[in-house]
């Protein structure tokens, strides 16, 4: 071999030495600070979710996670910001049952595809809703909401600014043959302000969200949307034993956009999973009725994918027209 050849082979090696130094020496994910963006209003529970996983991943993987609200047309204006953010894992959205199961049911011309545009990383459980109403309110049970709204048809009117807040009303008037009248606010705070002033009837508020209402006794829950009772409030009786078709489930999750590594998110899933399963998170999510588990990438998926599916046939029930 001549000089030349041995001097061009020398040359090609040094670069590709040169070129796989960098490969080794990444850094590992997370390297830089994070974002959660909720497609929703402060107070909620998907807010207080995103929170509390925000403080575990800069305890534990030692980077700042900047929760960001984005409310807006039922999550979707929040949901396209991290549609159109890099996949990189750096931009998380938090992912609840209106963005990822109950809007492409609902909207005509959803400009997303849950499951095309994004992947679910972690879920943190849904605790279910309360029916709740003032303390002035003679209500006290389901079927007293049901008599007063056959008595006076179209007369009652609940608030709803989501998904989980609007379903149950809409299917409770199906199955019960009764007409009430739906008013949508942009956040949670605007509907339990008109609830307490007596603008509206009752809402249909997240565990997480009422509870504090609840203790203050600024109003009472006359249900749950559960399936079956929680044992925090025994003697409140689910909307399933009265309307079995009532009772939803819902998801609160993280995302991420479509195209993300699989080894960022193998680490977000970790991290969503440890989140959930410490302290304080698992108290608090507890305290509210959330069910704590370890949730792989796959079950993430399967269980949105049968929750989308159950919605479609929820906004059928409840002769919703796709807006």
């Amino acid at each position: 071999m001549n000089d030349t050849a041995t001097r061009r082979r020398l040359m090609l090696a040094g670069l590709g030495l040169g070129l796989a130094v960098p490969a080794r020496a990444q850094a590992a994910f997370p390297n830089r600070p994070l974002r959660i963006i909720v497609p929703f209003g402060p107070g909620g529970s998907g807010d207080i979710s995103a929170r509390l996983c925000a403080q575990y991943i800069e305890t534990t993987a030692g980077q700042p996670v900047v929760v960001e609200n984005r409310p807006g047309a039922n999550g979707v204006i929040g949901t396209m910001a991290v549609k159109a953010a890099a996949p990189d894992g750096y931009t998380l959205l938090l992912c609840t049952t209106s963005t990822h199961a109950a809007n492409p049911s609902l909207m005509r011309n959803l400009p997303y595809d849950p499951g095309a545009d994004f992947d679910v990383v972690g879920m943190f459980g849904s605790a279910g809703s309360y029916f709740i109403v003032r303390t002035e309110s003679p209500w006290r049970s389901i079927p007293d909401l049901v008599n007063a709204a056959r008595a006076r048809p179209g007369q009652y009117s609940f608030g709803y600014f989501n998904t989980a807040s609007r379903m149950p009303p809409e299917i409770l008037t199906k199955v019960a043959d009764i007409q009430l009248l739906g008013v949508p606010y942009r956040v949670v705070g605007a509907a339990m302000s008109d609830l307490l002033a007596g603008r509206i009837d009752f809402v249909v508020q997240e565990t997480s969200a009422a509870d504090s209402y609840l203790q203050n006794n600024q109003v009472r829950a006359i249900a749950i949307t559960r399936a079956q009772r929680w044992d925090r409030f025994p003697d409140l009786p689910s909307v399933a034993e009265f309307y079995p078709d009532a009772a939803l489930p819902g998801l609160l999750g993280i995302a991420v956009p479509k195209g993300t590594p699989l080894p960022v998110m193998q680490r977000l899933n970790e991290l969503a999973v440890g989140a959930l399963n410490s302290s304080p998170m698992r108290e608090r999510l507890e305290g509210f009725g959330h069910t704590i588990g370890r949730y792989n990438l796959e079950d993430c998926a399967s269980y949105v994918q049968d929750l989308r599916e159950r919605y479609a046939r929820y906004v059928a029930l409840a002769g919703i027209e796709p807006e």
